[in-house]
């Protein structure tokens, strides 16, 4: 059975960097560009994992994330970001 990863990044940049990295390393990746997107894929695909970035507009990782969990959804987050500052981490 494949692992299958949400991968949610509002850069394309970013997901054509990690996404063939993945599928390389045997994973099946679907992708989703925005936060709204990321709930939607959560719920139809069903994935092992969600990697998620932090910093999208309209509805963040972190939002995306709590919204998740309200739902009952208990799927690992492992969360992207260019944040450094120990508050954050």
């Amino acid at each position: 059975m494949e692992t299958k990863i949400l991968l949610v990044d509002d850069n394309p940049n970013v997901i054509s960097f990690i996404q063939p990295a993945l599928e390389r390393a045997g994973y099946r990746v679907t992708t989703a560009g925005d936060g709204l997107d990321a709930l939607y894929q959560a719920e139809t695909v069903n994935p092992d994992l969600i990697v998620l970035d932090i910093e999208m507009p309209e509805l963040n990782g972190l939002e995306v994330c709590r919204r998740l969990r309200e739902r009952g959804d208990e799927t690992p987050v492992i969360f992207l970001t260019v944040r450094d500052a120990v508050t954050d981490l």
